[in-house]
C-alpha cells in the first residue's frame, strides 16, 4: 500500500463528519471534483471502498469507519509532532500534554506539576493540561490525543499501562444552617431526601451518585446543575442545595464561606486516581520524567489518608 496523504486524510474526516462533499469543498475553498478525486485516490490506495454515495450525500462504509478511527489517532499524533517540534524550535526541550478529570485538576495536579517544573533539571519542559471526564481521558489516550491521562481508577483502563496517583474522599457539603450540618460524617443514604447541586451527568462523581441512589431505590433530586466544583460550592453557600464534593476541594471553600463539610462513610466515597498512558516505551523523555514524579507522589500517599 502506498503512503497515505495527510491532506486527503483530513478531507476524508471532514467528509465523514459532514456526509457532504459539496459542504466540505465550501468549507475548505476547494472545488468538489478535487475532493472527489482525492477520495477516489484514497480508496485506490487502501484497496477497498470507503464511501457510499447516497441521494443526499455520502456515508462511510464499514472500512471507512475503521479508517476514520485510525485517521483521527494518526492526525492527532501528527499535530502533536508539529507542536513538539515547534516547542523545540522555540528552545523548549520537552512538551507533555495531560488529559485529567475535574477532580484531579481541582485538587492536586496543578501544584504537583508546578513543583515538577520548578526543578532546575525541568526548566526546559512545558506541560499542557486539559480537563475531560474519565471516559474521555481514557479515550483520548487510546486515540493518541495526549501522552498522559489522569482519571478515577474505576475507569476502563484495559489496554493501557497505569500507575497509582493520589486519592480523595467525597463529602457532603452544606450551608451551616442546613439540618445535616451538625453531623461530623454520614452515609450517603441520609442525604438522599435533600436537593442537590450537581455536576454534568457524564462526570465520574455524578455517575457514582446516580448509581448509589438507584441502589437505594431512590432518585437523586437535582435543583441546580453546574459545570465545576467552584460553582457548586457557591450554590451551597447561597443555601439553595447541598452537594457532594471531594474533601480536598471543599476545605478551602469551607473555611472561606463557613460551609459544613461531612465526609461520607461509604466505602466508594474514597477514590484512587490513576496515571495512564499507552506504552511506557513510547513516552517521550519529558513525559517519562513527569510520570515518574507523579507516581512517586502517589506512592507517598496511602489510600486511607484521603
Amino acid at each position: 500500500m502506498r503512503d497515505l496523504d495527510l491532506t486527503s486524510l483530513r478531507l476524508f474526516i471532514a467528509v465523514c463528519e459532514t456526509r457532504n462533499i459539496a459542504r466540505v469543498a465550501e468549507q475548505h475553498a476547494i472545488v468538489g471534483s478535487a475532493i472527489s478525486k482525492r477520495m477516489a485516490a484514497l480508496e485506490e490506495t487502501v484497496g477497498t471502498p470507503l464511501l457510499v454515495r447516497r441521494r443526499r450525500g455520502v456515508e462511510p462504509t464499514a472500512a471507512g469507519v475503521t479508517l476514520l478511527e485510525h485517521t483521527r489517532a494518526l492526525l492527532a499524533g501528527s499535530d502533536r509532532i508539529a507542536r513538539d517540534m515547534a516547542a523545540y524550535a522555540a528552545g523548549v526541550r520537552g512538551q507533555v500534554h495531560i488529559l485529567a478529570t475535574a477532580s484531579v485538576l481541582a485538587e492536586s495536579l496543578a501544584s504537583d506539576v508546578a513543583d515538577f517544573l520548578q526543578a532546575p533539571a525541568h526548566r526546559d519542559i512545558r506541560v499542557g493540561m486539559e480537563e475531560r471526564v474519565s471516559s474521555d481521558v481514557v479515550r483520548g489516550i487510546r486515540q493518541g490525543m495526549a501522552s498522559v491521562g489522569i482519571c478515577w481508577d474505576a475507569a476502563p483502563l484495559d489496554g493501557l499501562e497505569s500507575l497509582p496517583y493520589r486519592s480523595d474522599h467525597l463529602a457532603i457539603v452544606t450551608h451551616p444552617d442546613h439540618p445535616l450540618a451538625a453531623q461530623a460524617q454520614l452515609p450517603f443514604e441520609q442525604a438522599l431526601g435533600c436537593e442537590f447541586v450537581s455536576l454534568p451527568a457524564a462526570s465520574a462523581v455524578q455517575v457514582m451518585l446516580q448509581r448509589e441512589a438507584a441502589r437505594q431505590g431512590q432518585t437523586l433530586l437535582h435543583r441546580v446543575v453546574v459545570s465545576n466544583f467552584d460553582a457548586a460550592l457557591r450554590v451551597v453557600r447561597a443555601n439553595l442545595a447541598i452537594s457532594v464534593v471531594p474533601v480536598e476541594v471543599a476545605r478551602p471553600f469551607a473555611d472561606l464561606y463557613g460551609l459544613a463539610v461531612m465526609p461520607l462513610t461509604d466505602t466508594w466515597a474514597r477514590r484512587r486516581f490513576s496515571i495512564c498512558y499507552r506504552d511506557a516505551q513510547g513516552l517521550s523523555p519529558a513525559a517519562r520524567l513527569l510520570v515518574d514524579h507523579l507516581a512517586a507522589l502517589g506512592r507517598q500517599e496511602p489510600m486511607d489518608s484521603a
